[in-house]
């Protein structure tokens, strides 16, 4: 009988312990949900999997780019057609500041908000960066965001 009690409180104990390692600290639906594995694709598809219909900005062959609207806000959408292009695009247009979602061979940029959402669905890492500017007028205008050109 001692040692069944101790097997029933060492048990307990051991799901307590996973229910701390898996539920998280707090409690309520502030909890992250998890990342999927990093989608691939051309424009199109990635825009499809997070229901953009993407309107073209660019379309070369070294680099695609849309601008998306969701109910979370607007974003860019990018692709490349190598890995170089891509990280020279984005040390380019951090610059501007922003958040951006990285994929291989695609890159979303949009405020957090918009970012944190498109990763739940297309996975990616996240990187942000604060603006850089020189310029001492023109005000922040986010229209300017949307016109990233690849070099």
């Amino acid at each position: 009988m001692r040692n069944q009690r101790r097997r029933t409180a060492n048990a307990a104990s051991a799901i307590a312990v996973l229910a701390l390692l898996t539920g998280g600290c707090g409690a309520g639906g502030d909890e992250e949900k998890p990342v999927p594995e990093t989608a691939t694709g051309s424009l199109e598809q990635l825009a499809k999997k997070v229901e953009c219909e993407p309107n073209i900005q660019t379309d070369a062959e070294e680099l695609r780019q849309a601008n998306c609207k969701t109910g979370d806000g607007r974003y860019v959408l990018a692709t490349f057609a190598t890995d170089r292009g891509q990280r020279e695009w984005i040390n380019e247009a951090k610059d501007y500041g922003g958040a951006y979602l990285v994929g291989r061979k695609w890159v979303a940029v949009g405020d957090q908000k918009v970012v944190t959402a498109l990763r739940g669905q297309l996975g990616g890492t996240v990187e942000t960066a604060s603006h850089h500017s020189g310029d001492s007028g023109g005000g922040g205008n986010e229209e300017k965001h949307s016109g990233h050109h690849g070099s």
